[in-house]
């Protein structure tokens, strides 16, 4: 929503500036489909030559996610804490062994299976049995699980960057790519040298259409589009971080609730439970 609006103000202060001042729109309008098809056609070119199929794609569910904001919501944050007070209660009181069968397959753990939101994402149930398996394995080290987790979370993070890189790419070449449009239009202008100077002054002023759109559209809707998307993607990454820190809290010998607890305090304040929500929730979870 706060994206459309953004996107709505800009247009309405920069080009209602200009039309106050005495601008004539129609030389942008008419300058308009030949100046994007250049600018916008090779700015998505060099995208695609710069980027893989999969950052392409993530590129685009990316411009989705600026609109719609981050993958997981309030409810989900208090799902993961829940789930895993459900797990390190497991294995305090029954041991490690316990979790086994919920861990080798997680689409089928009753554990699991009532967060459906959690589950879908592959990376957080990998994350978690994956951790949980070299527990199972005697790696009990909490600074050595730190790490390793640590270096799964950076992996996975960097990869989920990309499309944010490849957009602020983008970003950053579109004014050079609108002086090309510019020059082009010049070029064109010098070609028609002999025409009235009414005629010179409307293709000159075409030719700048490029270079004003190429600067227009790298810092009000693509850079801006790039930033609120590594915003995004940071909030999300913390959703992962609370399993790390979930369960090494557990290895350090804490309780199940005070576990969680520290998971909680690394929630992104915007959508983090309060100690009582969060505490009704793992009682809820304790009565079924």
């Amino acid at each position: 929503m706060m994206g459309i609006i953004g996107i709505i103000f800009v247009f309405v202060m920069v080009f209602g500036g200009y039309l106050l001042h005495g601008g004539s729109i129609g030389v942008i309008l008419a300058a308009l489909p030949t100046e994007m098809m250049t600018i916008l056609g090779g700015a998505t070119g060099a995208l695609i030559i710069g980027n893989t199929a999969g950052t392409l794609k993530g590129v685009g569910r990316g411009l989705g996610q600026v609109f719609s904001g981050p993958k997981w919501k309030e409810q989900d944050f208090k799902d993961m804490l829940c789930l895993l007070f459900t797990i390190t209660k497991m294995i305090k009181s029954k041991g490690i062994l316990v979790i086994e069968a919920h861990i080798e397959k997680p689409e089928e753990s009753t554990i699991f299976q009532k967060y459906p939101r959690i589950l879908e994402d592959h990376f957080a149930t990998d994350f978690i049995a994956d951790t949980l398996r070299m527990l199972s394995m005697n790696l009990d080290d909490p600074h050595q699980v730190f790490d390793a987790m640590e270096s799964q979370l950076e992996k996975h993070h960097h990869e989920g960057l990309r499309p944010q890189e490849a957009l602020q790419t983008m970003a950053d070449g579109l004014p050079a790519i609108g002086i090309v449009a510019a020059v082009l239009g010049v070029i064109n202008t010098m070609a028609s040298v002999t025409e009235p100077p009414e005629v010179l002054g409307g293709m000159i002023g075409s030719a700048l259409v490029g270079t004003f759109l190429g600067v227009f559209l790298a810092y009000t809707i693509v850079g801006p589009f790039s930033v609120r998307l590594k915003a995004i993607k940071d909030e999300e990454h913390q959703f992962y971080m609370i399993i790390r820190d979930v369960l090494v809290a557990h290895l350090n010998g804490n309780a199940p609730q005070v576990s969680v607890e520290i998971g909680r305090g690394n929630v992104p304040s915007d959508v983090q439970p309060s100690f009582f929500e969060l505490e009704e929730a793992l009682n809820s979870t304790t009565d079924s």
